[in-house]
């Protein structure tokens, strides 16, 4: 983290591109577009030509991921 941001405005990412998300969550875009095609990749939103992903999305996806491991039942 850029040490001079710390304290002067800096503000978590709100949302990350595929890309980012992608090397942010160690997963291949190959794979994220698999998981778009069965229907458990995180929420998109759509700004201008930007695919985007909310760090919302992106924690409930979290959270998902982590039930379906645990063999919870996933709702939604």
């Amino acid at each position: 983290m850029n040490q001079q941001a710390i304290g002067h405005g800096y503000a978590p990412r709100a949302a990350a591109t595929v890309p980012q998300f992608c090397d942010g969550h160690n997963i291949s875009r190959t794979h994220f577009y698999e998981l778009i095609k069965q229907g458990r990749a995180p929420r998109l939103m759509k700004v201008g030509r930007r695919t985007l992903i909310s760090s919302e999305a992106a924690a409930d996806w979290r959270r998902r991921m982590e039930a379906e491991t645990a063999g919870e039942p996933v709702a939604g």
